[in-house]
Formats: structure tokens, sequence, C-alpha cells
């Protein structure tokens, strides 16, 4: 009895129940209920955000790449020298590329008709040989290589390699080969007018910013392997 007194002594408080406020309770249900869709509003708007990054700075890695794709040496694109076995003569001392004899003989035949006589120049040459025009003729001219390039590709980089190149002189104006009078001549009206039927292209043009105009060189692009080769040319002038 005497414990069951003292028991009765200490206020033992009752458990309460506790409500929140409803205003605060639909609130807070409200936030759960959607904090999923916020949550994916967001995600959606970072997501775009580093995209847009990404694009901006891929582009300037793809825009250094082209720059970086140019392998030009002194404004010359680099071409591979042609097989032996697809040169053929045209001339007791020059040869061509197979693919392009008939259609320059067919020129020089045609332009012979309208009383213009074309003489072939240069045509094939060897890198050895380009090797050796290009450097000796610096020393000679005493010029360094990058004003020697502006008239003279180095060895590996010149059109002739190909077979593809063509130098085409005026018979009745010699004085004007390998010059740039020669476009004063009569032959080369004829060829501005009339070359592009036979597929030949003059090379270096006037607003060429690399290599000096030379309105003697000709190039042949009248075959599958000749605009294969001249691609990357035509792509970047």
């Amino acid at each position: 009895m005497e414990q069951n007194k003292d028991l009765n002594q200490f206020d033992i408080p009752l458990a309460k129940r506790i409500y929140l406020n409803n205003s605060k309770s639909i609130l807070l249900k409200k936030l759960l209920l959607f904090s999923p869709f916020l949550f994916l509003l967001f995600s959606i708007f970072a997501l775009r955000l580093i995209r847009n990054i990404g694009i901006g700075s891929f582009g300037d890695l793809n825009l250094q790449a082209q720059v970086n794709e140019d392998l030009r040496i002194l404004g010359h694109l680099p071409y591979a020298e042609i097989p032996k076995e697809k040169l053929v003569f045209i001339e007791p001392n020059i040869k061509v590329h197979i693919d392009m004899r008939d259609s320059l003989l067919k020129m020089r035949d045609e332009a012979k008709k309208d009383g213009i006589y074309l003489v072939f120049l240069s045509g094939y040459r060897s890198i050895n040989l380009q090797n050796e025009i290009f450097y000796s003729l610096k020393s000679f001219r005493n010029q360094d290589a990058a004003e020697r390039a502006r008239v003279s590709a180095p060895p590996g980089y010149s059109e002739h390699s190909t077979g593809f190149a063509i130098d085409i002189g005026d018979a009745t104006q010699r004085e004007t080969d390998f010059e740039a009078e020669f476009e004063n001549t009569d032959a080369f009206k004829w060829l501005i007018k009339n070359a592009a039927k036979f597929h030949f292209k003059l090379s270096f043009t006037k607003d060429n910013k690399y290599i000096d105009y030379e309105p003697w060189h000709w190039r042949y692009e009248g075959s599958i392997e000749a605009l294969k080769v001249f691609e990357s040319s035509n792509r970047k002038s």
C-alpha cells in the first residue's frame, strides 16, 4: 500500500496528439506532390545549358581542326608523284599522265584550226627534278624559301609531279614563255575561251593569295583520278 501511495505522488502527463495547422499541411503535401516534376524541369534546363556550352566548344575545336588540316607548305599543297607506268610522251622530252594525253593533243589541234599555235613547255616533273629546280634556282636568285615558293613549288608540292599539269606557250611569241605577259597573247586568250571544253583549268589565277599568277600553267581535271588529285585544291582555293 505504501508503494502505491508513493506512485500516486507523481503527476504523469497524458500523451497529447498535436495537429499541424491545416493550411501548412496542405502546402507541404503539394510540395511533396510536385517535387518530382520540379526536379525534372530543373534537370532538362541543366542538360540544355550543358549541351549549348558543349556545342560551342566543339565548334571551336572543329574550326581549329580545319585549320590544322591545311597541309600547305609555303602556300603549296602536297601531291604524290605519278607512277612511271602511267606516263606517256607527247613530245620527245615531255611526258604527261596518260589520262590527259588525248584531250591535250585534241586541244592543240583545235587551236591550230583557229590559227592559234600552242606550244607545250613542260609537263611531268619528278620530285627529284623539282628539288633541283627549287633549291638551285633559289640559291641562284638569292631568294629565301618563301620568296622562291611564290614562283616555284617545293619538291613534293608541285602539280607537275602528278602528270596532270602542263605549261603552255604561244609558238609565235616565245619571249612570253613562263612570263605573266603570256596573258596578252592570242594563245592565252584562246585558252581562256576554250580550255574548259577539253577539261583544262588555270591553276594559279590572279586572286591566288599564296602563289604568283601563272597564265601558262594549266591542269587537267577530266578524269576521276585527276578530280581526286585536285579535290583538296579546289576545296581550299
